[in-house]
This record gives structure tokens, C-alpha cells and sequence, in this order.
């Protein structure tokens, strides 16, 4: 974690170390949280938190959707409680103060045409770093024939991919599960060659991660979901400033395609539904059901 810098700096780091030591991940959480930290920093506060900081700062992307909105108040709440033990002038937030809309959100289902446009923009994207290009097109055609979650594709390991049989092992993914991902032999071969172009350009990289950034690096997610909507308005699926489909779509892309193959194959969609579940590791069906819509 990236050192912190604001008036709250060390209780965020004794509150995310906690967090930790409780058997949560809190990965995304503690990258929010030290941009909670940046957010204080620049706007020079000093002493007691107050209710109108956390609303300003989960607020302060108008381009973030209203849940990721409500998703930075409601953990920045859980924070406040915690500093409370510390600092009692610290306010409790009421958690209805960013109310959630009552419509569910719907999610973006690629057309095989969509998704053929975000292929060819992400192999072109850059002609000065081809190796850029050869790497978002295995990264979104992972995404799209597996359903893997975002956060997945990131913490994805060499050594979890075995290019031999074509399973991926996922450690600890939600909800702190391992489980194994078995991938289509056209997705094992994309990645066979992805593999090659990147062991030839990264030979001295010291990464464990599988896919890598033109530093070498392994991507965060902040910077692969940045990419994703560079992608997306090159594909002509977003326009500038505006909101558009979101990597996590292509999740709901797969489930869904899924399902139409099976009742097209006139299968038993009811008994196929725990396969799908334990496939897109789900605890519950009643997940799985959240990305079967119409």
C-alpha cells in the first residue's frame, strides 16, 4: 500500500491493517481508501472529519455511477466509525445520506459485433507499442469467453495459468474462494501467444503477474478499466465524457450468452444453472441470477 499523507493517514492505515488481519482481502477497499486519503490532502482539512468531506468526496467523480458513488460514502462510513474509538467528535454517517435508486441497473449484453469491434480496436490501439495492443486483446478475450471478474484478470499469476492443459487456478478470489477455470481452446491458444510476445519482451521482468503493463508490471485495476473505455470509444460504444459499457459487462455478456446456448442445445437450463454458478464462482444461485436478464 502506497504511503498516505492527510491529517487521518495513520488510522487509515491501522483501520485498512485490521481490516486485514480479520481475514478480509480489501484490496479495492484500501485503494479507495488512499484516494480518500489523496482527497483530504488536497483539500488541506485539518482535525475533525466531517459528514460534507466523505459526500464530497464520494461525489467528487461525476462520471462514477451512483453505486460507486454510494460504495466510496459507505466505506469511508465504515472508517468513521472506526476513527469514532479515537477521535468521539468524529459524526456518525447516516448511511441513507446517498439513497439508492429504486430501478436495478442494466447491464450492457455485447453483440457478437461489439465485441468483434473491441477485439480489432484493442490488437490496433497502439502502433508505437504493438505489445500494448497484443495484450488488451488477450485481456478482454479472457474476459469475454471466461466471464472472470476484473479484479481476477489483474491478480492472475503465471504460475496460476497452465498453458499445457488450459486451467486457470483463481486464489482467493470473492468471498476468499479458490476454484478452478477450465477455457475454450481458442482462449488457450490466444493466450499461448500472448505468453510468447510477452516472455520475449519482459525476459527480465521480475513480475509474478501473467498479463503486464509496457512497464512490466502487473496492471492495476484503476489503469485496465481506464483502457477498457479508451477501447470503448474507439469501438464506437461510448462518446467522449460520457458513460458507456463497463468491463464488468462483459461478465453479464457471458452468463447470459451462456444460457442461450444451452436452451438453444435444448439442455436442462435449471440443472445447468450450479454449473454455471460454480463456473463463475458463485456461493449462491440467486448471484448467478443477478446477470440473467432479458
Amino acid at each position: 500500500m502506497k504511503a498516505l499523507h492527510s491529517c487521518f493517514a495513520n488510522y487509515l492505515t491501522d483501520f485498512i491493517t485490521l481490516r486485514r488481519k480479520l481475514g478480509c482481502q480489501f484490496r479495492e477497499q484500501a485503494r479507495i481508501l488512499a484516494e480518500f486519503d489523496g482527497f483530504v490532502a488536497r483539500a488541506r482539512h485539518d482535525g475533525v472529519p466531517t459528514t460534507e468531506l466523505a459526500c464530497d468526496f464520494a461525489t467528487a467523480n461525476p462520471g462514477l455511477a451512483g453505486s460507486g458513488q454510494r460504495q466510496r460514502f459507505q466505506l469511508v462510513r465504515q472508517f468513521y466509525d472506526y476513527l469514532a474509538t479515537f477521535e468521539p467528535r468524529t459524526p456518525v454517517l447516516d448511511p441513507r445520506e446517498l439513497r439508492s435508486p429504486r430501478t436495478r441497473f442494466i447491464a450492457h449484453i455485447y453483440a457478437v459485433a461489439e465485441l468483434g469491434r473491441l477485439l480489432q480496436e484493442a490488437r490496433t490501439i497502439s502502433r508505437r507499442n504493438p505489445i500494448r495492443g497484443i495484450t488488451l486483446h488477450a485481456i478482454v478475450g479472457l474476459a469475454a469467453s471466461t466471464g472472470l471478474r476484473i479484479g481476477e484478470i489483474v491478480r492472475l499469476d503465471r504460475a496460476n495459468v497452465n498453458l499445457e492443459t488450459g486451467v486457470l487456478t483463481l486464489r482467493r478470489s470473492k468471498f476468499a474462494k479458490d476454484r478452478l477455470v477450465p477455457v475454450h481452446p481458442s482462449t488457450l491458444e490466444a493466450l499461448r501467444r500472448y505468453a510468447s510476445v510477452r516472455d520475449a519482451r519482459y525476459s527480465q521482468s521480475g513480475s509474478a503477474a501473467f498479463f503486464l503493463t509496457l512497464r512490466g508490471e502487473r496492471f492495476a485495476r484503476g489503469t485496465l478499466e481506464g483502457d477498457f473505455c479508451q477501447l470503448t470509444r474507439r469501438a464506437g460504444l461510448r462518446r467522449a465524457l460520457a458513460r458507456g459499457p463497463r468491463f464488468h459487462d462483459l461478465r453479464h455478456t457471458f452468463a447470459v450468452r451462456r444460457l442461450v446456448a444451452w436452451y438453444e442445445e435444448g439442455a436442462d437450463v435449471q440443472a445447468m444453472l450450479p454449473v454455471l454458478a460454480t463456473y463463475m464462482g458463485h456461493v449462491c444461485y440467486t448471484h448467478t441470477a443477478y446477470y440473467l436478464q432479458a
